[in-house]
């Protein structure tokens, strides 16, 4: 979904909304600033970014709120899921990658407020892996956090 039009579909945790984009994803970025750490609860938050004509929510109904006086965020109001952000005045919205069914499709292209970043961040990738849980090495086990 580059630069050639492409539908992508995902939704909330709980399946409550569904949506699809549609048309070229840009600003394929990782998201360090403090507003989305905490709005995700998360170190990072990876994002991309489709015209408002390309994102279509056809099952359920999103909840939104103002996180900035410019700035709308979208989430399912049964699980919480934020799905989409979007600043008043631009013409596109940005919509949480790993919302996506398939979050592979667009993997971030760069690093957007890195100054903001989590220290411990650096590191992340030297700390030891487990396949699945910390008790079940080499087991299969589903992809639910105990």
């Amino acid at each position: 979904m580059n630069d050639a039009t492409t539908t992508l579909r995902g939704g909330c945790a709980c399946g409550s909304v569904r949506y699809e984009v549609s048309g070229p994803a840009f600003h394929r970025t990782l998201c360090h600033c403090a507003t989305c750490r905490r709005v995700a609860a998360a170190p990072a938050v990876a994002w991309f970014s489709v015209r408002p004509q390309g994102y279509r929510v056809y099952q359920g109904t999103v909840a939104a709120y103002r996180s900035s006086a410019h700035v709308a965020r979208t989430f399912c109001p049964t699980c919480g899921t934020h799905l989409t952000y979007a600043r008043d005045g631009l013409d596109e919205v940005d919509v949480t990658t790993c919302s996506l069914d398939d979050p592979e499709a667009l993997a971030p292209t760069d690093q957007t407020f890195f100054r903001s970043r989590l220290r411990w961040m650096d590191g992340a990738a030297a700390l030891p892996h487990h396949p699945t849980t910390r008790d079940a090495p080499g087991e299969e086990a589903g992809e639910e956090a105990p």
